[in-house]
């Protein structure tokens, strides 16, 4: 009995060894000096590689001289138009143009009959050589004694009257015939021959196309810096890739409540009449020249609202924030960051780190130099 007491007690003194060993395993801290050599292995850091050098092409910062002014829309009009009516009624006769052809100041474009008008004229006519007889004879009959000063008066009064008969006659006679009032282009006419017209009826409009004229507004602010004679320059949609110099011709006195612009007429030469009345115009209206800083757009290197471009010095590149001004022709103005003579990564610095390693694949600026056309 005894004697398994003995052994019972020697076995729970065996196990309870055992789970305190793997207790203090896990929880009591290893001596110092006894870390494992595979963790401290893998924990070593590996050696650093060099920096790649990456290939970048290059643009030179170069002064240039940039046209300051302000951009606006606004659209042709003829220098003079108008749309001819007659101002008596008649019938057509006879129409003496070809729609859309040059006329001259005076030249005829339309004839009425004028069969009753001349009539009227020639009956007048007729009435005034009457009166001029009578004051004659009033005249020498009065210097003889033989009628009284009222008689001679009379006379005198109805020779005036026959007279205004045969001006309004003879204005009624020449209203028969409508002429181009100044130098233009004939539109398309709304009439024939034989058509009877009443007073005012639209007939056919003419336009003076050389100069043209061209109106846009500008806002308020700009009021001050406007002056009759200013220089501008004028784009047409309708004619990609021509562009026409101007000035302006004169100067709105009111401001437009509305929008708060100002209404500005400018004149515009034509002479090859390729412009006409009515397309729609882009105006740059210039208020000087100033020499600036460029880079060419490519340049630069936007991040969140800062503007960057990456200047290549010592053969490395350079992160650099930069201040931008207009833009103009795929060039745009540097007001602060660079210099001239600086070089620009312009292609390639999707890759580059600031202060980066790179070699320059290809120079731009020497390009342009070395064959001006090539580059264009």
């Amino acid at each position: 009995m005894k004697k398994a007491v003995m052994l019972t007690a020697i076995a729970v003194g065996l196990a309870a060894g055992v789970a305190l060993g793997f207790v203090g395993a896990r929880w009591w801290p290893a001596p110092a000096g006894q870390v494992a050599a595979a963790p401290a292995a893998a924990s070593a850091p590996a050696p650093a590689k060099p920096a790649e050098t990456v290939r970048v092409e290059v643009a030179e910062v170069k002064p240039m001289q940039l046209a300051r002014g302000i951009a606006a829309v606004g659209s042709l009009r003829s220098d003079e138009s108008v749309v001819l009516r007659p101002e008596v009624a008649g019938r057509i006769q006879a129409i003496d143009f070809k729609e859309g052809q040059p006329v001259e100041e005076g030249q005829v474009l339309f004839r009425l009959d004028d069969a009753v008008a001349r009539a009227e004229l020639d009956q007048a006519r007729a009435n005034l050589a009457l009166a001029q007889t009578h004051y004659r004879r009033a005249v020498d009959l009065q210097g003889r004694g033989f009628v009284s000063q009222q008689a001679r008066d009379e006379s005198a009064s109805n020779l005036k009257i026959q007279q205004a008969a045969v001006a309004l006659a003879q204005a009624r006679f020449d209203k028969m015939v409508l002429r181009a009032p100044f130098a233009g282009v004939v539109g398309l006419r709304n009439v024939s021959v034989g058509d009877y017209v009443g007073q005012g009826q639209d007939l056919v409009p003419i336009e003076a196309i050389h100069p043209l004229k061209v109106d846009f507004r500008v806002p308020e602010m700009y009021f001050n810096q406007i002056r009759v004679g200013q220089a501008l320059n004028l784009r047409l949609d309708a004619l990609p890739g021509m562009q026409r110099e101007g000035e302006v011709y004169a100067v709105s006195p009111l401001v437009e409540s509305g929008g708060r612009s100002i209404l500005i007429r400018a004149v515009v030469p034509n002479s090859d009449a390729l412009l006409r009345p009515g397309m729609f115009a882009r105006v740059q209206l210039l208020f000087g020249t100033d020499e600036v800083l460029a880079v060419p757009e490519a340049a630069l290197a936007p991040s969140g609202q800062a503007q960057y471009v990456y200047l290549v010095k010592d053969g490395r590149a350079h992160r650099t924030e930069v201040t931008l001004g207009e833009r103009r022709d795929g060039q745009v103005e540097i007001l602060t960051g660079v210099s001239a003579g600086d070089k620009v990564v312009i292609a390639g610095f999707q890759r580059l780190a600031d202060g980066a390693p790179v070699r320059i694949a290809r120079d731009a600026s020497a390009v342009e130099q070395a064959n001006p056309q090539a580059a264009k």
